[in-house]
């Protein structure tokens, strides 16, 4: 995590947070030496929650042929 200066920080506000946005690695601000504050990049909600997870899963193999076991479903 990149640390910036308080100073600095006020000079630099604008570039920092494009930064910050861009590579969306944090940023902390300190006052004399000491952590007050950290940037961090916004979380985009999604309008919708249809397809929030696509992409999250792997599919291995054939997952519609049939497979060689044979069971009884009445038990």
């Amino acid at each position: 995590m990149r640390t910036v200066k308080a100073s600095e920080f006020k000079a630099k506000c604008l570039k920092i947070m494009d930064e910050v946005a861009e590579t969306g690695e944090p940023v902390l601000i300190t006052k004399n030496g000491v952590p007050v504050a950290e940037l961090i990049p916004a979380r985009r909600k999604p309008k919708t929650l249809f397809g929030a997870l696509k992409g999250s899963t792997k599919t291995k193999g054939d997952i519609i042929a049939p497979i060689d076991v044979h069971w009884n479903a009445q038990a």
